[in-house]
């Protein structure tokens, strides 16, 4: 057993199985949730049960954050009882939230004068991925901070991609699910098209996933709307906060994302119409009552 402890901030999609992978390595896991009750059948398995962020961070070698957007992490991090300043020196912080490179940048910033190692480590993949341990960490930080991190990263993944200095994960997470959420609004509209225009819908399909349009994104999520099932993967509203973000940054670089408008526009509409806490694939549903 690896005697070092990690403690995992949020217990939402993402964070149980990341949480449940790490135990299954043998490693000594220390979990918060906001809601309590999410973190049972962890604690069934083995994991410590922190009352407060702070409660968490206070002992552990490697702090990881998984939470929704940058509202929740800051409050997590800075917030009364935040795992910012219960962290032990020598200690590596994590942040594999979603979150704006601005709000990295300011947290990188304060974990430095508090004399502690930062990386931010966001993933590629969703519920099945997590669960399974088969993620993608995109990685911004000192090599010596990922050196240090690397055995706990690994437990969770099948590959980690150092991309650079802190900032760079969060940036080339957020131009990853610019583009899927993109495709994932135009095959919303496509098969919505190819529903009303009488055209077979499974051989239909079949010709897209086979043909130029194919990805495993497309497969997955064709799969998921034409099945009415909107179990979450990926969450809906979170998607549109992710566009959102997309928006902001690429303006930084003098780029306008003019197709992430347009998507993020179907997924709020999604969101007025209730399906904000559904699978991202509930884009669809108020394109087919239209």
């Amino acid at each position: 057993m690896d005697e070092t402890t990690v403690a995992v901030l949020g217990l939402g999609t993402m964070g149980a199985g990341m949480a449940s992978n790490l135990l299954k390595a043998g490693f000594r896991v220390t979990v918060y949730n906001r809601t309590i009750a999410k973190a049972r059948p962890l604690a069934e398995a083995g994991a410590r049960v922190a009352q407060t962020p702070a409660d968490a961070a206070r002992g552990a070698k490697i702090v990881i954050s998984m939470l929704a957007d940058d509202s929740a992490s800051r409050e997590t991090w800075l917030g009364a009882n935040g795992a910012l300043e219960a962290a032990e020196k020598g200690s590596v912080l994590i942040e594999s939230s979603t979150v704006s490179p601005a709000w990295i940048g300011e947290l990188a910033g304060l974990a430095k004068g508090r004399g502690v190692e930062f990386l931010d480590a966001p993933v590629t993949g969703s519920r099945v991925q997590a669960e399974g341990g088969q993620l993608t960490f995109l990685v911004g930080g000192s090599d010596a901070a990922l050196e240090t991190a690397a055995p706990v990263l690994k437990a969770m993944s099948k590959e980690i991609v150092h991309l650079g200095s802190v900032g760079s994960g969060a940036k080339m997470k957020l131009i990853n699910n610019f583009v899927c959420g993109v495709q994932v609004a135009s095959l919303a509209e496509g098969l919505t098209w190819i529903e009303r225009s009488g055209l077979n819908v499974e051989k239909a399909l079949n010709i897209l996933k086979g043909g130029a349009p194919g990805s495993p994104l497309l497969s997955a999520i064709s799969a998921r709307m034409t099945g009415h099932n909107y179990a979450v993967n990926f969450l809906l509203e979170l998607m549109a906060k992710d566009l959102r973000y997309a928006q902001t940054e690429a303006l930084r670089c003098d780029v306008d994302l003019k197709t992430a408008a347009a998507a993020r526009m179907l997924f709020e509409n999604a969101m007025k119409n209730g399906f904000g806490e559904k699978d991202m694939a509930a884009v669809i549903e108020p394109l087919r009552n239209m």
